[in-house]
């Protein structure tokens, strides 16, 4: 695989359209996606999931061209079954109790297992893979951009409403994703050897089954040669997708190119990272979030067009900086997802207001 190709990944709900519920019907939804685009449409934990993944992309214009196609074919194919489909991290009442468990041997092993972490899981997430030829650049590449994480977290914030109630984060789901062991910020590694010991003490120690039991924020993929990061909640829009993508992007070539001239990885206590994403999380792009190199709070925005500098001279090369500026400028203006959300709750105190704007911006593809 060339480097720094991109691959996106998005789970949706699949939604009930009289009760605006998360319905049960995703195995009827992928029967007839599959007659349109194969298995770039698959199913996930929950029978109210669907997910899909777009083949490598190299430009961003091609990322938002398969986002858009998939978007159409897994809303076209539920639109055929009587349901509905939405992108956010969470939805915003339905009941982790309600839902029906995928009937695969993995998922029952991984509620076995986790017990009521697993049946409570029911969020939505956004993965991008950038193409890393180099096994031990992988590695080199988490260590930096474990860092960096935060502002692209906020950025794509999707989750504000649990069960009912607003919860407070502007990404509830991916804090409940952080509650799982062996997720959240990945540790330093002098190197792929390094790595690969580790994994096999975890394995040995019985504490995860194989190498994809790892949820960290980053991690090389044992499928592809990428690095997948999975910080974010599934983006709302089109446009949100293709500004998570390219700054993902950005970020790895960036520390590519810093471990290349081997540039020192600052050090900083992983603690201070995990509450860096954590106060991105809670707190979205309306509060301060934490600088975690200054090691002081700093206006979400503040920190946000920093990471931008950091990462401008990537997405020159790229060819990528005008489409993310201004995709980054649109965000800021309108809101992330879950300003969004908040904003349809707020004209009638309506939580299916909020189900029909997931529906709709997903449906905009």
């Amino acid at each position: 695989m060339d480097d720094f190709t991109l691959g996106v990944e998005e789970e949706y709900q699949v939604v009930d359209p009289a009760t605006r519920e998360l319905r049960s019907d995703a195995q009827r939804v992928l029967a007839r996606a599959a007659k349109q685009v194969g298995d770039q449409v698959t199913g996930e934990f929950y029978l109210s999931q669907v997910e899909i993944g777009t083949p490598v992309c190299q430009t961003l214009a091609e990322v938002r061209r398969e986002v858009i196609r998939l978007r159409r074919a897994a809303a076209g194919a539920a639109a055929a079954e009587g349901c509905l489909i939405g992108a956010a991290g969470t939805h915003p009442f339905s009941h982790w109790a309600e839902q029906e468990l995928t009937p695969k041997t993995r998922y029952g092993t991984i509620v076995d297992q986790y017990q009521q972490l697993a049946r409570e899981e029911v969020i939505f997430g956004n993965h991008v893979h950038v193409g890393i030829g180099s096994r031990e650049a992988a590695i080199q590449i988490m260590n930096r951009a474990r860092l960096w994480l935060a502002p692209i977290l906020a950025l794509a914030a999707n989750s504000p409403f649990w069960l009912g109630i607003d919860s407070g984060y502007a990404s509830f789901g991916r804090e409940m994703w952080r509650r799982w062991p062996m997720a959240g910020v990945p540790p330093v590694f002098s190197s792929r050897a390094d790595y690969e010991e580790f994994i096999q003490l975890l394995m040995e120690t019985r504490t995860i089954a194989e190498p994809t039991k790892l949820y960290w924020d980053i991690r090389p993929s044992e499928r592809f040669e990428t690095l997948e990061f999975r910080v974010t909640d599934v983006c709302l829009s089109v446009d949100e997708a293709v500004l998570v993508a390219g700054l993902t992007r950005a970020l790895a070539r960036t520390c590519h190119l810093q471990a290349q001239r081997e540039e020192p990885i600052p050090r900083v206590r992983t603690e201070l990272v995990v509450a860096a994403n954590w106060r991105a999380a809670r707190y979205g792009i309306d509060a301060e979030l934490l600088d975690i190199e200054a090691a002081g709070s700093v206006p979400a925005k503040t920190l946000i067009e920093r990471f931008v500098s950091v990462v401008r001279p990537a997405l020159d090369e790229q060819g990528d900086w005008e489409e993310v500026s201004s995709l980054l400028s649109a965000t800021l203006a309108r809101g992330n997802g879950a300003n969004r959300q908040r904003k349809a709750f707020a004209r009638r105190q309506n939580l299916e207001d909020v189900v029909d704007l997931l529906i709709r911006e997903t449906s905009a593809a």
